[in-house]
């Protein structure tokens, strides 16, 4: 066995770049085994690295089946390496509450809902990259069945009899106040990022929205205001997760943009402004009501509604419009989305001053005509 006498300074440069903590003054040195340190070299965890996020931002969305699945993978980095597209959001946990890829905080892996859809994610993150692709991982945060399921007790509930409470999907909720339910979030936004994301990207950032909401109760948010809470809520992730360098977004629902209450779910736009690096308002023509802006069909005039969102929120945004990325519709659902359809929603943003968009299609097939080539 060789050893060798490091001087502190030496021993202090080496022990960081393994991340090991050593104390000594500047006269003592230590005895050390090389080649066990070499090993260790070896043995030391990647250290993923993250790209600058893009400006401006152009993503397409991927689920976590076809992140994992070849074929259908290899047609999406087609279309990102030949269209006007720098960007990708995929899904680490969906509605179902599963997480797509093997995960090894004890919090986490007590919770059981790895499903490993993704087993290549640090190998497909590492390719994106390498094609300049910035990759935002999103995380369905409340609507979490599984979680639901092993903590019951933080859970929406029935105020008829205290059981566990189903949207009308039959998809079970974690209530926003159980504040114990943060730290699952915090610890998978956590090892998402050491594994390579480069943005995460918060979905179901809300209260239930649809089914019987005469008969629900929030057992550890009653007497406060759902605004409130989930205020705290995004307050916390930043506090977490900023310090380490991540880049944060979420998701909200369209009409925040519009409206100035908080939709009976807690999402009020200033207040997401105040924590996030982005915010996605979801404005998909579709989504909105009959006879908004006075149109019997929304989702058959997608400029139009999308202009008129859009203007109010750089209204709303005040000195920080650049925080505003909006989803864009890609699917069909209240009229046939056509190329020009489409397109007519990017423009409605430039015009309305923004200059980023992501595209939604729970299907992942998406308009290639619709968007400009390199």
């Amino acid at each position: 066995m060789r050893k060798v006498g490091l001087g502190a300074a030496a021993l202090c440069a080496a022990a960081l770049a393994f991340g090991i903590g050593v104390f000594l003054s500047e006269q003592e040195s230590i005895s050390y085994d090389v080649a066990a340190v070499a090993a260790a070299a070896l043995e030391a965890p990647r250290r993923a690295t993250h790209l600058a996020t893009p400006q401006p931002l152009k993503a397409l969305y991927m689920t976590s089946y076809v992140a994992g699945h070849s074929a259908r993978r290899e047609a999406l980095l087609s279309l990102l390496e030949q269209s006007e597209l720098n960007a990708a959001v995929i899904d680490i946990k969906d509605y179902s509450g599963a997480i797509a890829f093997t995960v090894e905080d004890p919090l986490l892996v007590t919770v059981g809902a790895s499903e490993n859809r993704i087993p290549d994610i640090r190998e497909f993150i590492e390719r994106l990259h390498d094609k300049g692709v910035y990759v935002i991982g999103r995380i369905s945060v409340f609507q979490d069945p599984k979680l639901a399921a092993h903590r019951s007790d933080w859970a929406v509930i029935r105020e008829s009899d205290s059981a566990v409470w189903r949207d009308r999907k039959g998809l079970s909720w974690i209530d926003v106040g159980a504040r114990e339910a943060w730290d699952y979030t915090v610890a998978l936004a956590k090892e998402s990022y050491e594994i390579g994301f480069d943005e995460l990207n918060f979905d179901y950032v809300r209260f239930p929205s649809d089914g019987d909401m005469n008969d629900i109760a929030y057992p550890w948010s009653k007497g406060r205001t759902k605004s409130e809470i989930l205020g705290e809520f995004f307050s916390f992730l930043a506090q977490e997760l900023k310090p380490i360098g991540v880049i944060l977004s979420a998701d909200l629902f369209g009409m925040t943009t519009t409206n100035k209450d908080d939709l009976n779910i807690g999402q009020v736009l200033e207040v997401a402004l105040r924590h996030f690096d982005y915010v996605a308002p979801m404005v998909y023509p579709s989504h909105y009501p009959t006879g908004f802006l006075g149109i019997q069909n929304p989702a058959a005039e997608p400029y139009r509604v999308i202009r008129y969102s859009l203007d109010r929120a750089w209204d709303r945004a005040s000195t920080t419009p650049e925080k505003i990325r909006p989803w864009l519709q890609d699917f069909d659902l209240g009229a046939e989305y056509t190329a020009d359809m489409v397109r007519a929603q990017i423009q409605a943003v430039y015009d309305s001053g923004f200059t980023s968009w992501m595209l939604w299609d729970p299907s992942n097939r998406y308009t290639q005509d619709a968007l400009l080539t390199e």
